[in-house]
């Protein structure tokens, strides 16, 4: 038996992409890269499965040597929407300090990540669509995140812009 992989229909492009959706709310990632894999063979350019596809490959991060952050920052900026590619590089560092923090490596590794994520957020609530507040509300996680952490003081924590008040806050 040859082992060959076949090609989707482009006709079939919505409903892999519906079925890779649920793979992902039931934690089957594999799956889901799987599925985006099949898409992006007949449609490279599809940002719905580009999107999943690095979501799916961050949603498999352990914290070891396995993690594919290259190739997944790789596919996340091969997003066309600015916007879109700060907002899920965020994730990606957000998942990969999440990751680590798992595996229990050291602050010196999480609290860069971290920061590296908020900075995505914070350039990509420049740019947001109206009334989209997704980079916000990840700002805020790895704020929570950096708090609960311990030896991790208050005023090390990055500096932004409280968004209600427009004052800034820690």
């Amino acid at each position: 038996m040859e082992l060959k992989l076949k090609i989707l229909t482009k006709g079939g492009i919505a409903r892999a992409l519906a079925k890779a959706e649920i793979y992902r709310y039931l934690n089957e990632a594999e799956e889901t890269e799987s599925i985006c894999r099949d898409i992006l063979a007949v449609q490279a350019d599809n940002q719905a499965a580009l999107r999943m596809l690095g979501l799916a490959m961050a949603d498999q991060f352990c914290g070891g040597s396995s993690d594919r952050c290259p190739e997944v920052e790789s596919v996340f900026q091969s997003l066309t929407d600015p916007y879109e590619r700060l907002y899920y590089t965020g994730l990606l560092h957000e998942r990969k300090a999440k990751a680590q923090l798992r595996a229990g490596e050291p602050l010196r590794i999480l609290v860069p990540l971290l920061e590296n994520a908020m900075a995505c957020f914070e350039q990509a609530e420049k740019i947001c669509p109206q009334d989209d507040d997704d980079c916000i509300l990840r700002w805020n996680r790895c704020i929570r995140l950096l708090q609960s952490l311990p030896g991790v003081e208050a005023e090390k924590a990055p500096v932004g812009l409280d968004v209600a008040e427009g004052a800034p806050v820690a």
